[in-house]
């Protein structure tokens, strides 16, 4: 083999190895991705909120029911002051006989090129309520047994080498009570943010227009190109 069939040669395998390593860290990239948006549902699950916000970066935030909670003190007022002071009064963990649970499925990740950023689409479905021997609880959810249909779309940050939330984007589309269905269960339209922080202590920094609950059927954006065409939604 002569000189410039042996340069040629290792030019190309340096080049296979290149692109081996970045296959390798993108796939590890995205099942971690995968694994910390899981993690996140098991916490919420059993109402461990601080759990929860320590998952975000320090300028992450959270689009929820047509709102955007800005930043860490976005981030713990709806966690920590709306969600745990009503579900729990302020206690971090579970409460006999309240049920949460978070099944997360369809989840498409896409991680940028450099590996430092990346988004992902999941789908979630809550089973929740109150057990009949706990009536203590009752009256701090909209019904005492009841489905819930949403859509995930975040970004994630590689900060110091741990993967962090950058922003959630969680669309809860739809609410069905168990004896009624999602055919005769109304619209929770109380839940859509209609005044920011401060004027509503519990608000978000931002509104967002147009977000509805079904019967209206919009199409959340989708963070990826279509896989054949390459047009984006």
């Amino acid at each position: 083999m002569s000189s410039t069939e042996e340069t040629t040669e290792a030019a190309e395998l340096r080049r296979t190895v290149a692109e081996l390593a970045e296959r390798v860290r993108t796939l590890e990239a995205a099942s971690a991705i995968r694994t910390l948006h899981h993690k996140y549902g098991y916490y919420l699950d059993k109402c461990l909120y601080q759990e929860v916000v320590d998952l975000f970066s320090d300028d992450g935030e959270v689009v929820f029911a047509g709102g955007v909670y800005q930043g860490r003190a976005g981030v713990e007022r709806l966690y920590l002051h709306r969600f745990r002071e009503r579900f729990t009064h302020g206690h971090n963990g579970p409460l006999r006989g309240f049920l949460l649970e978070h099944i997360m499925m369809q989840d498409v990740v896409t991680v940028s090129p450099d590996g430092r950023t990346a988004c992902a689409r999941i789908r979630a479905l809550m089973q929740a309520g109150i057990h009949e021997s706990a009536p203590e609880l009752r009256g701090r959810t909209s019904f005492e047994q009841w489905w819930e249909g949403g859509l995930y779309e975040n970004r994630y940050v590689l900060d110091d080498g741990v993967w962090k939330i950058k922003r959630l984007g969680y669309f809860p589309f739809w609410h069905a009570e168990y004896t009624k269905g999602w055919a005769h269960t109304p619209p929770l339209n109380a839940m859509i943010a209609t005044r920011t922080y401060p004027d509503d202590p519990l608000g978000p920094d931002e509104l967002v227009e147009g977000f509805e609950f079904f019967p209206a059927t919009d199409v959340v954006p989708f963070h990826y190109p279509h896989p054949v065409t390459g047009k984006r939604s």
